[in-house]
């Protein structure tokens, strides 16, 4: 019981007490590999709270980081989503808030609960108007390269997988008319497949979190996604947001990383669970870097330190 307690302490301590790092674009530079690219996430507050501050700090950031590209892991847009492809959502959510020229590049973007509350195909089809935003379907895959590091990209839809948006089809008319069975033998399919150099799955929703948001969640994902994610060890990282803080969980029966990115507008509270590494309640986003053998995750709070850093190595 002493070792528990104090275990917990260590780690509450490290919640309180994080050591920042990489402040400057010299310091910055120094993150990068081969291979980077930006995770960001709950977004959409229409540039208040944190998110133009972020976005800024973003752009700064991609001045001195080569980056590839921007993984979006859902609710770009809040509240109910957008309605169409003109929405004006399009341009106080997104486009003039990450108009940085170092933004430019581009987005690859999944669904969040919040789409799934307003017209879900007008995500995808704003592939067809933006020139940086690519979804060309509810889940996809596709692979990041450079200098000869691959990682393979695997793009899933979650709020489908979760009985709870399933059921209300009032608010998320949407979620119970996909196939669950047909996304998740897909993942299966690429996961068999691949042979990249590291492999990471992209949902919204967290498999492992701390959260007041419902049980059933995480409990729907860990069924039906994690069982997947686990007969294959070639997955390196599972990415999401939806809880609008930074957590890092490695179960002791799973290889996976688990990780949850933080809201770049409005964070929320967290505290440590079973199997959390590491948990903040700043907000930000996460830079990912890679070369053959090690893949990092540095997640950057909103004043552009590095408070906490994922490896892996081969």
């Amino acid at each position: 019981m002493l070792t528990l307690r104090k275990s917990l302490l260590m780690l509450m301590l490290a919640v309180i007490t994080v050591t920042s790092v990489a402040q400057t674009p010299e310091e910055w530079k120094t993150l990068e590999k081969p291979l980077n690219f930006y995770l960001a996430n709950d977004l959409g507050r229409n540039g208040y709270y944190d998110q133009k501050p972020i976005a800024k700090l973003m752009g700064r950031m991609a001045e001195n980081v080569d980056i590839e590209c921007v993984i979006a892991a859902g609710d770009v847009h809040h509240f109910e989503g957008v309605r169409s492809v003109n929405d004006p959502l399009w341009m106080t959510n997104y486009e003039l808030i990450y108009n940085h020229p170092e933004l430019m590049i581009p987005w690859y973007a999944i669904l969040g609960n919040h789409e799934y509350r307003g017209n879900p195909q007008a995500v995808i089809d704003y592939t067809n108007i933006s020139g940086r935003w690519n979804m060309p379907a509810r889940y996809y895959t596709f692979v990041l390269e450079n200098d000869g590091i691959t990682i393979r990209m695997v793009m899933v839809d979650t709020a489908p997988l979760i009985d709870k948006y399933r059921k209300d089809s009032q608010k998320y008319p949407d979620a119970c008319k996909q196939d669950i069975n047909q996304q998740l033998n897909w993942i299966d399919s690429v996961l068999t497949s691949a042979k990249e150099d590291w492999v990471i799955v992209v949902g919204h929703h967290p498999i492992f979190a701390e959260t007041g948001k419902d049980d059933s969640e995480r409990l729907d994902l860990q069924k039906r996604l994690d069982s997947v994610l686990r007969k294959h060890a070639n997955v390196d990282m599972y990415l999401c947001g939806h809880i609008h803080n930074f957590q890092y969980i490695r179960p002791k029966d799973s290889k996976i990383d688990y990780v949850v990115n933080t809201s770049g507008s409005l964070s929320r509270k967290v505290k440590p669970i079973e199997g959390t590494q590491f948990c903040s309640d700043e907000s930000g986003f996460s830079l990912i870097t890679a070369d053959k053998k090690e893949l990092k995750l540095h997640m950057i709070n909103k004043t552009g330190k590095v408070i906490y850093t994922v490896k892996r190595n081969k």
